[in-house]
């Protein structure tokens, strides 16, 4: 490892020590879910979107398997050169149907993932160019908008932003409000953006998809605690804390908590200790569920303007598409 990437290293290091110790600190105490995606994280999240409970993998999955063709009619109606950039890439599952479709319509275009994985954006560079050859793909590793913004500097080429997955859901909704707005100013009039969103449906099948029989939910949320042990010298035990979900019909949130068992102690990198007290939570995360109608009016409020909308057979899951005005 050279100099820079070990610099670079103890900054990421540094800056988790210190998001892990702001939340555990803080009153409620929280996580960050960026955070959650090591190695075996990403391992882990894999295998939820196998769950049989974990519908909506598979209801944007169809969509975007059998729709490809219609959501790329509009990505190239002004048939010009473009940039495709996808926040959250993960493995590209999804993606990769448009990405065929794109390819066999010839269109001039380069294609940025976004992930906050290392490894993900290492296995799409050396992979994608292999199964569509000729793609042209930089990807880009790091949060959202910075890694945007890089990405919208590299050219004057029109923008289409891909957000799919419901990764707005893990947002609260003032925040995702937030980052719709911060989206908008970073694109400019007429880029395009297709943003994908879980809709409300029946409670039990929504609790079911975030607290499976099979625990795998339970053990990527255990697994952020493991994380902190191993690269901040921590000494959480994990059979000491358990994963609990909820879901409150009448707001669409669904929400992610681990569980403090008993009264206890944890370290973290020597000098710093944490204190549990039986039954505390810690708030992992949200999963929020929008109806169509509010969905509508985040394009509007945050200026986009909903131009199409794709949904599964069910309806259990949306991609829009949003303009720029």
């Amino acid at each position: 490892m050279d100099k820079t990437k070990i610099e670079v290293q103890a900054i990421t290091t540094a800056q988790f020590r210190n998001d892990v110790l702001t939340g555990l600190n803080a009153s409620p105490k929280y996580m960050q879910p960026k955070y959650f995606y090591d190695h075996q994280g990403d391992l882990l999240f894999q295998q939820i979107m196998e769950m049989e409970e974990y519908y909506l993998t598979n209801a944007e999955m169809e969509i975007f398997s059998k729709q490809s063709a219609a959501i790329a009619d509009l990505i190239t109606a002004e048939n010009t050169p473009f940039d495709l950039i996808e926040l959250g890439a993960g493995d590209a599952t999804k993606s990769i149907h448009l990405l065929k479709e794109l390819s066999q319509r010839k269109q001039e275009f380069t294609y940025l993932p976004i992930d906050i994985s290392a490894n993900v954006i290492a296995h799409l560079e050396s992979h994608l160019p292999k199964e569509l050859p000729g793609l042209v793909i930089k990807g880009l590793n790091g949060d959202y908008f910075e890694m945007l913004h890089q990405g919208t500097a590299l050219s004057n080429r029109r923008k289409v932003v891909l957000f799919m997955g419901a990764n707005i859901g893990n947002m609260e909704l003032e925040e995702a409000r937030d980052f719709c707005k911060e989206l908008n100013t970073s694109l400019s009039t007429g880029d395009l953006l297709v943003i994908g969103f879980d809709l409300k449906k029946n409670p039990k099948q929504i609790l079911a998809a975030y607290n499976d029989a099979n625990g795998i939910t339970a053990a990527f949320n255990l697994n952020l605690l493991h994380r902190i042990n191993r690269e901040l010298d921590a000494d959480f035990d994990l059979q000491s804390f358990e994963h609990y979900a909820s879901y409150d019909p009448e707001s669409g949130a669904c929400k992610s908590y681990l569980i403090s068992l008993k009264d206890q102690f944890v370290r973290i990198g020597g000098e710093n200790i944490v204190q549990f007290a039986v039954n505390e939570p810690v708030y992992m995360e949200i999963s929020q569920k929008y109806a169509l109608s509010e969905m509508e009016e985040m394009a509007i409020s945050t200026g986009f303007h909903c131009t199409s909308r794709f949904f599964d057979e069910n309806k259990y899951f949306v991609d829009a598409v949003w303009r720029v005005d």
